[in-house]
């Protein structure tokens, strides 16, 4: 989700920013963290220790994760930041954009889940892989996660939300789809239901503008930066059949 970016940050990265893990809950994250545990721990050797993740968000894989790994989070907006924080007080929080932040040491292991999304030019991508290998120890590996490739893109819609114990609750629509194929965006607007403690129900429209890139761009983007790359796949149980990029520095 868009934590990076040249436009404004979507609503749900900012003032709406308290009702994030009404839209997504961490506790959805269990399944796909197991994946995303596996893959890292297979692809470097030796077994990894300390892991980065770019573009962290609120936190929610990191929840999971850091059961594992010793973590450091990064991400681009404060506001996602702090609430990262209340879910996960221990962890090393560090406000930076993948394309461009260099914190100075490397890692066993990055990280990049969705936010990798919010890379809509070529050169932005290259960017953030750049940053993930910079970060990334001899005989570590980076895992990029992106919702979407361009062979395996489909228009869709779906719905959903999340009720909180403190009275609120959201609802949402999302609707998924690309008004020039021929480039490398595509567009998720999502319409949000968000009811408060007292009953008050307002609605909001949040526009996130994507990246989307083929496969081949990927492995030779990130071949380029050095890694040996290789895509993954793999499935969950909701989303079916997903692909994920996982690059080795030799």
């Amino acid at each position: 989700m868009p934590r990076q970016g040249r436009r404004a940050q979507p609503k749900i990265y900012t003032n709406l920013a308290p009702w994030f893990h009404l839209l997504t809950n961490p506790a959805e994250y269990a399944e796909e963290s197991r994946f995303f545990r596996r893959a890292l721990i297979e692809h470097a050797k030796p077994r990894p220790r300390t892991l980065l993740e770019l573009g962290s968000g609120g936190g929610n894989n990191a929840l999971h994760l850091k059961r594992t790994f010793e973590m450091t989070l990064v991400d681009l907006s404060p506001d996602m930041l702090k609430l990262s924080r209340k879910i996960n007080p221990g962890l090393k929080h560090l406000q930076g954009d993948m394309r461009t932040v260099r914190l100075g040491r490397q890692f066993d292991a990055v990280f990049v889940h969705d936010a990798v999304m919010y890379m809509t030019t070529e050169r932005d991508l290259r960017a953030a892989i750049e940053t993930a290998f910079v970060h990334t120890r001899p005989g570590g590996a980076a895992l990029f996660v992106p919702d979407h490739t361009r062979e395996g893109f489909r228009p869709e819609t779906s719905c959903g939300g999340h009720d909180a114990y403190d009275g609120r609750a959201l609802r949402y629509m999302e609707w998924t789809w690309d008004p020039d194929p021929d480039d490398t965006q595509y567009t998720v607007d999502y319409a949000y239901l968000l009811r408060e403690p007292d009953g008050r129900i307002r609605a909001v429209h949040d526009r996130h503008i994507d990246g989307i890139f083929p496969r081949r761009d990927w492995l030779r983007f990130m071949r380029e930066a050095g890694f040996r790359a290789r895509g993954l796949s793999w499935e969950h149980s909701d989303a079916g059949k997903l692909v994920a990029f996982v690059g080795t520095r030799t």
